[in-house]
This record gives structure tokens, sequence and C-alpha cells, in this order.
């Protein structure tokens, strides 16, 4: 036993160093562990901090492309708009000179487009059409709202009467559309994109804005049948229309590089010269420019559609120069007095023109200087009359039709009749060099009634005019 003893005591000695070992060193830091036999435990090295790998540069943002500024010059904008394909036609050459012979007359056109060109190109841009577009009314009426044909064509668009219904300009005894820029301007773009939709040619759509999309259409027609080009160049049409195009691109190189022509173009700034103001009030004309701190003839060009001297309140607007609206919304609500000094007086069966005067308190001379009758015109019964109001009566403003107007024979002959040169299939080049060749046409008189004057006839002449 002793000596079993005495072998087995080293082991004993070991096992118990064995169990020591494998106490949980958990239970004085609170935590248990996992226990590992002493022949196999090994201090394990702090573990090495993971390896963080250096991230690549994070792709810059593109660059935001930089904003061009828009052109302080509204020349500089619209040339960047024009599309249109150039011609290059001894018609277009000969306008250019036409145009620049007389710088005076071009200053005084651009002086007027000024007012209104603005408007015009924001309209046209948001519509996606051709800068060109602008230039039109240079063509169509000088850029003079104010105009007027005597084939009753009217203001910056030159729109006749029933184009002119047709398409929302509101005509009566008190306010005309066709001459309303604002109205104008957008019936007028209304206009040419149906013209552009049904030909699919801004060539042709501005042809048929002077010739009508009828006329147009058949001669296109009259083309095709023949076996021919359908272009604005190679169809037959009066002597107008075929010098309507190039006057427009001729005004178009000469806005593009006005130093090539020896003209003085000048600025324009590319910012809204008006603002437009509501008419809640009929007013008086003159007070109105009044209230606006601005000259008569100034006021009126800016607002030429009112006929008469009484802005009636209907829907209608005003315009004014911007830096003039707070002065005139100011003077008109500091303004204590009656704000119309006229009204409409329809001349009765029996009336005559003395009797109405008298009782206005007018000489007839001064009746028919306010109405714009000549001396030698007599009133008629239904006619209506702008006369004073007297003191504390209310203005008597009925609603008024427009005075009824026709077009004359000569103009409708105009209209109508084809140039009488026949095209003739294979013969292409000779018709383009034939019709690039001829003249602008010159105003044409005929006379279109006959009146009378003391009891002899008198031949009435009316010039043929562009228009709607």
């Amino acid at each position: 036993m002793p000596l079993i003893a005495r072998h087995c005591l080293p082991l004993l000695v070991i096992l118990l160093a064995a169990g020591c070992a494998q106490l949980p060193t958990g239970e004085l830091a609170g935590a248990a562990t996992t226990a590992v036999p002493a022949a196999t435990a090994t201090v394990a090295p702090p573990p090495a901090a993971p390896q963080i790998a250096e991230a690549a540069p994070a792709p810059s943002a593109p660059a935001e492309p930089a904003v061009k500024a828009p052109p302080t010059d509204l020349w500089e904008r619209i040339r960047a708009g024009f599309t249109m394909q150039s011609m290059d036609t001894d018609l277009v050459r000969d306008w250019e000179v036409r145009y620049t012979a007389k710088p005076e007359y071009f200053a005084r056109m651009v002086e007027r487009s000024s007012h209104y060109l603005f408007h015009i190109v924001e309209e046209i841009e948001r519509r996606k059409m051709p800068a060109e577009i602008a230039l039109l009314p240079m063509i169509e009426s000088a850029y003079n709202p104010q105009a007027y044909s005597k084939a009753h064509a009217s203001g910056l668009w030159q729109f006749i009467p029933a184009t002119g219904q047709l398409y929302g300009l509101r005509q009566n005894w008190w306010y005309d559309g066709r001459r309303d820029v604002i109205a104008a301007t957008s019936a007028a773009l209304d206009y040419l994109e149906k013209l552009y939709a049904q030909f699919g040619d801004w060539e042709l759509a501005l042809a048929s804005y002077n010739w009508g999309e009828g006329a147009v259409a058949r001669a296109v027609a009259r083309n095709q049948a023949k076996g021919l080009p359908t272009d604005y160049a190679s169809l037959t049409m009066p002597a107008e229309t075929r010098n309507y195009l190039p006057k427009l691109m001729a005004v178009k190189n000469v806005i593009a590089d006005p130093a090539r022509f020896g003209i003085q173009l000048a600025s324009v700034p590319n910012t809204p010269y008006f603002e437009i103001v509501t008419v809640k009030q009929h007013i008086d004309v003159k007070l109105a420019a009044k209230f606006a701190e601005m000259p008569l003839d100034e006021f009126k060009f800016l607002n030429p559609a009112h006929n008469k001297q009484v802005i009636k309140a209907y829907a209608e607007t005003i315009v004014l120069p911007r830096d003039k609206v707070a002065v005139f919304q100011s003077n008109l609500a500091n303004h204590d007095q009656p704000l119309v000094s006229w009204q409409a007086h329809t001349v009765k069966h029996g009336e005559k023109p003395e009797k109405i005067a008298a009782k206005y308190g007018m000489s007839v001379t001064q009746l028919k200087q306010v109405n714009n009758i000549g001396s030698n015109n007599n009133f008629r019964v239904g006619q209506p009359l702008l006369v004073p109001v007297k003191a504390g009566v209310e203005p008597n403003l009925p609603d008024l039709p427009a005075a009824p107007v026709s077009l004359p024979k000569a103009y409708k002959a105009a209209r109508s009749k084809n140039a009488k040169r026949n095209i003739k299939a294979g013969s292409k080049p000779a018709v383009k060099q034939a019709v690039a060749k001829r003249k602008p046409a010159k105003t044409a008189k005929a006379p279109v009634r006959t009146a009378t004057r003391n009891g002899k006839p008198v031949s009435t002449l009316v010039a043929t005019q562009s228009s709607r």
C-alpha cells in the first residue's frame, strides 16, 4: 500500500492541479467563460485591429452647367430664335435696298416696335414658333397699332373685321380688339399656328396669312395636279403675296446684321415695357392719361383699341409703362370727381344736327369734329354720336355695335385674281426665275362705287392693301 501510495502521489498532485485550473474564473469577474483544458490552454494574443481598406475617393458630382445670363438686348434674343430657311433671291435683295434706303423710316419702325416687342417675343417663344414671326408686324403695319387700310384691315397684325371676329377679337362702337395689341397678338399667333398645322410649312402659312388659306390651298392643288412642286417659290400667286415673304426675309437680314447694311439698330432692352391694368370703372381717355402722368398721344398709342373718348369698363384693360402703374392707381384712388364727361346719343327720326348740338351745349362744327364726321356728311337715323354729359347726370353708355363695313370691290378682285402666267410641266426653272423677278406690287386704284355730289357723279377710288 505504501508503495502504491508513493507511486500514485505524483499523479494525485497533478490531478488536483488540473482540477484547480478548471475553476471558472468568471465568478470573480461576475461573468461566465468557457473552460479550456490546462494541457491545451494558451494565452491568445489580442485580436489585431481589422484592416480597413482605404476607400477610393467618391466620384465628384458632375459640375452644374453654367447658366448663361439672358441677353440684355432683345435683338440678340431674337437673332438666336431665327429658324426659317434664308432666301437668296432678287426680290429679297430688292427689298433689302428698299428698307435700308431710308434709315429714318427703319428707325421709326424700330422705335415703335420697342413698346411691344418683348411681349410678342415672349408669346412666340412660349409657343415655340420661329422668331421671324416677331418681325411680321414690320411688314404688316410698320409696327403701328393704329394702322388702318382701305380694305378695313386694322391694327398691328392687320385683321379685317370678319377674321378678327373669327379669332375672338370683339369689335363694337367703343372698342376694337383688332387694335388691342395684347388680344390681337394672341389672335394672330393662333391663326398662324392653325395655318402651319394646315400646310406644315411656315412659308405657305405666311402666304396664307396674306392671301388666304383657301387661295393657297387651291394653288397647291393646281400644282399637284400638274405634277409640279408645291413650295412657296413654285406657286402662282398675286404680286403682293409673291413679295410678302421676301419682304420679311429682307427685314430679317437687316436685323441679323445691321452693320452690313449701314443701319444703326437702336437697342431694345430685354425687359417688359408695359403692364396691363384692368379697368373697373368707365373713365375718359384723357383723364386716364392724366392719372398716368403721360402725354395723351403716348397713352393713345399704347391703348389704340378704345375708339371713343371713353374707356368702357367691360373686361377691358389699359396698357401702361411699368413705371406709370403706381402713380395711375394712386391718382385714381384719390380722385373724387366724375370719371366720365362723355356719353352716347342716338339720332332719332326728325332730329337735326343743330337741335342735337344745342341740346348738349355744342356747335354743329364741334359735334362733327368730335364724331369725325366730314363737313359734307349728313346725320342718319340710328347713328350714335358722342356728346358731353351734363353735370350731375348719369352718363348714357349703352352697348353699341361697330359700324358695318364691306370690302372694296378692287380689294376682292386683287385677292382672288391669280397671275396670268401659266405654268407648264417641265418648265420649273423658267417659272421660278420668272416669279423671282416680279416687281413688288404697286398700289392699284379702281373705282368701287359711284356717289353723287351736287347732283353730279363722283368716282370714289380705293387702294388695295395687304390685310387679313
